[in-house]
């Protein structure tokens, strides 16, 4: 695959960071709404159902959806980075995308070492990608720089303005 490329961690690490601004966005702002200041300070491990639903049946359905339809989550739509799998270099299935999800379990689980094995593996693979058959890889294919030449729109915006 030309203009391809295993996406190494620190890209990754990136795409993720994106990922949390999103999340916590999306997520932590309502879940304060509804709990007020306790949600940040308190000791409860689960607040209510609205803090099971937005905190973790939410970002579940959501991240194998964004898996599934876009080939990544936001963090790494904007990073140009795709999941897909390793063998064929289409699209994960369903059933590879839930199990990747869990799979980042045994990532975390071993102190984040899953996670830094991308920056180890010759194809950057993480753990979660070696259990379910996934890579990830970057679109490095740069866009076309192209200008209109036609006369009338030859300028800026201020030039014509300025020519009245």
């Amino acid at each position: 695959m030309e203009n391809r490329e295993y996406a190494g961690f620190w890209i990754r690490f990136g795409a993720v960071i994106i990922d949390a601004v999103v999340i916590f966005i999306v997520l932590t702002i309502p879940l304060r709404l509804i709990y007020g200041q306790q949600y940040f300070v308190g000791d409860e491990l689960i607040y209510g159902f609205w803090d099971v639903v937005l905190g973790y049946i939410v970002p579940f359905i959501a991240t194998i959806w964004f898996w599934v339809r876009y080939l990544g989550t936001p963090g790494k739509m904007a990073t140009r980075l795709e999941i897909v799998d390793a063998k064929t270099g289409k699209k994960m299935s369903t059933l590879q995308a839930v199990a990747r999800y869990f799979a980042y379990i045994v990532s975390i689980l071993s102190f984040g070492l899953g996670f830094i094995w991308v920056g180890i593996d010759h194809k950057k693979r993480g753990w979660h990608d070696m259990l379910v058959g996934t890579v990830v890889i970057r679109n490095t294919q740069k866009a076309p720089v192209e200008f209109d030449e036609s006369e009338e729109n030859s300028g800026s915006e201020l030039d014509r303005a300025l020519e009245r």
